[in-house]
């Protein structure tokens, strides 16, 4: 594995808060990597658990101890480190624009593992939706069906929070996200007709978002405008997928069941993701791990290192960033 791989791992091993040293130490200790005669390996352990924060890498965040050091931790591990020591502390950066070489040849579904990517390490479970799987011709049904669909279940840390929470309403204990996908809009007309597709396509939804991998930056005011008219969200996506960001969150709505129960009809991929949502939310808690594992197979495939990433962006012909 790569330098980040390795303290990618050790902060997985780790689970903790940790510092550059502890991480160099157990880097060393499980040999993820062979610092051969590197004269400062502490040193570029410590610059690049910095570049994670600059460039705006969701995976990892820091607190500021006394003293003017830093401690890190994967984000995923966040639920399993006390509030106390969190609050008010952690820290993560915006990440830069990409400009996109106009010679693109990736197509817009190339862009579905990019955030499924992305979504996966916030704790949401997503799904492509294929139209042409529909019943019907899927041209009549353009602005109905999501590209993808994402749940995010609330992550309680006690059995006694669970079940007091399931007992009120179960709905409370999951959200479920729409998004609509473009590889990019550069122009007025084309924010517009996206947008609205994104209202129809996510209207049964808790949270809908628009996604493209470049919006032009003369475009800032006009989805401004309109995620507070319409509360749709605007997400912009990098080709490292973690360094994504939401340019704009979507605003809570309740879930409309009707249309749930209409696309559940029209599409069986999406039918089933909605039943493994059920199937989760109700399974006992000696079948909850192995139900779990049912749906994060059915859901999308996502990056299992950053090693990975490059290659299917370059095997796609998807721009880095510069």
């Amino acid at each position: 594995m790569t330098i980040k791989e390795a303290i990618l791992k050790s902060l997985d091993d780790i689970t903790v808060l940790t510092n550059y040293m502890e991480i160099y130490n157990h880097i060393v200790s499980k040999n993820y990597y062979d610092f051969g005669i590197a004269k400062t390996p502490t040193a570029t352990i410590s610059a690049l658990l910095g570049d994670f924060i600059r460039n705006g890498d969701s995976r990892v965040k820091r607190i500021k101890q006394p003293g003017g050091t830093y401690s890190y931790y994967l984000t995923r591990n966040e639920p399993n480190i006390g509030i106390d020591i969190l609050t008010g502390a952690t820290e993560t950066a915006l990440a830069k624009n990409i400009r996109i070489d106009k010679s693109k040849t990736y197509e817009e579904r190339d862009l579905h593992k990019l955030l499924s990517s992305y979504l996966k390490n916030t704790g949401i479970y997503s799904k492509t939706i294929f139209h042409e799987q529909s019943n019907g011709k899927d041209s009549n049904q353009i602005w109905t069906h999501p590209d993808m669909v994402g749940i995010k279940f609330l992550n309680l840390q006690t059995k006694a929070s669970q079940n007091f929470l399931k007992s009120i309403n179960r709905v409370d204990t999951f959200k479920l996200s729409s998004y609509e996908i473009k590889r990019e809009i550069n122009s007025d007309s084309e924010l517009k007709k996206a947008f609205f597709q994104a209202v129809s396509n996510s209207s049964w939804a808790n949270y809908g978002y628009l996604v493209a991998f470049e919006f032009s930056d003369s475009l800032i005011e006009e989805m401004a405008r309109l995620n507070q008219s319409f509360g749709i969200g605007i997400i912009e996506l990098n080709a490292n997928p973690y360094q994504s960001k939401i340019l704009f969150p979507s605003t809570f709505r309740g879930l409309d069941f009707k249309t749930i129960d209409k696309l559940c009809k029209m599409n069986g991929e999406f039918e089933r993701f909605i039943e493994q949502t059920e199937k989760l939310m109700t399974a006992e808690e000696r079948y909850y791990k192995s139900t779990e594992k049912e749906l994060d197979e059915f859901c999308d495939d996502y990056f299992a290192n950053d090693t990975e990433i490059e290659k299917y962006c370059s095997d796609k012909h998807i721009p880095a960033q510069p």
